[in-house]
């Protein structure tokens, strides 16, 4: 009778199963490696090899453009750097330094003034703007074209533009309220004075930003349907109950959006300020932007330059992640 050769073992010789006793040692190991590719399909789909391949480039450009610029910035807000000279580890000292700088805290103070007092009046001219554009009135488009100019125009070019009209001497805005309307008797330093400064620096912004407001806002408006406020008319809701049941709701996702964006963009404007006032007269409209390029290029230290730009990231971060949340929790009801 012929033996019959037993058939060779489809598994490599240390990954063999005993019939008794349990899986072997190489066994074992297989099955973490089976459970990680079941988790990684189950997380990232079972094409998830090929949506690696497809994000890789976009990962490098991100660590190399962003992750790494940040990294070496974080550290040489830890050094005393000067320009031309190595940076020398000093660890917190930048950070413990500005906390007790007189300047710095009213920077801190004058840019929280700026950027909520300037989004908060956008966020009502913008609202009305977009109230308006949406009502029934002649050359609508026309409107929403030259309500659009403020945004449009380049920053530098506005900023020179209002630095003409609060001139105190051959300034337009002087004139009408001194000369033409009589409002005043004589003129006023808008920028040179402490008193108004920061409120001219504000209405710049104000000018600049609010039909952004506007225009988003009036997007949102354009896509709520009409049946909901005709539904509201006819239970008798008036203008305000429709406004605030019906409208809000609606572009409440756009509010969130638009209000986080301005937010980030007036906290870091620079060129406003700069060209305005220089954060002057005397630091009344000194802000963190603009003593980050003091210190770095006026001064020329670029690690506390560096310390000064990175010590309201962690409080922009909780705002921005605040307001994440909020979005995210409206979405899913």
């Amino acid at each position: 009778m012929a033996t019959v050769a037993p058939s060779p073992s489809p598994l490599p010789s240390g990954e063999r199963v005993r019939v008794r006793g349990g899986f072997s040692a190489g066994a074992a190991g297989v099955q973490p490696r089976v459970r990680l590719e079941a988790t990684l399909r189950q997380v990232f789909g079972p094409d998830y090899r090929m949506g690696f391949l497809f994000v890789a480039p976009i990962v490098v450009l991100v660590l190399a453009l962003v992750a790494y610029p940040f990294c070496y910035a974080v550290y040489l807000s830890l050094t005393r750097k000067y320009v031309g000279m190595p940076p020398v580890f000093v660890g917190l000292e930048n950070y413990v330094r500005l906390t007790y700088d007189g300047f710095f805290q009213r920077a801190v103070v004058n840019s929280f003034i700026f950027t909520f007092a300037s989004v908060g009046i956008k966020l009502v001219l913008g609202m009305g703007m977009a109230l308006v554009l949406t009502s029934k009135i002649r050359f609508r488009s026309f409107w929403t074209g030259v309500l659009l100019i403020p945004w449009v125009a380049p920053t530098v070019v506005s900023a020179l533009n209002f630095l003409w009209i609060f001139d105190y001497s051959l300034g337009v805005l002087n004139y009408l309220l001194v000369h033409v309307f009589g409002v005043l008797s004589r003129g006023v330093g808008w920028l040179s004075e402490p008193s108004t400064a920061m409120s001219s620096v504000i209405g710049v912004n104000v000018w600049r930003g609010f039909p952004f407001f506007g225009i988003s806002f009036l997007a949102g408006m354009k896509a709520i349907p009409g049946e909901l406020y005709e539904a509201a008319a006819v239970d008798g809701a008036t203008v305000a109950q429709r406004f605030r049941y019906v409208t809000l709701p609606g572009i409440r996702n756009i509010l969130m959006i638009v209000v986080l964006l301005s937010t980030i963009w007036t906290f870091n404007d620079f060129a406003i300020v700069y060209i305005l006032t220089k954060g002057g007269p005397g630091g009344a409209t000194m802000v963190l932007p603009v003593l980050t390029y003091e210190i770095a290029f006026g001064a020329q230290r670029l690690g506390e330059a560096i310390a000064v730009a990175l010590y309201m990231l962690p409080p922009l971060a909780f705002v921005i992640i605040v307001l994440s949340n909020y979005m995210r929790k409206g979405r899913a009801r």
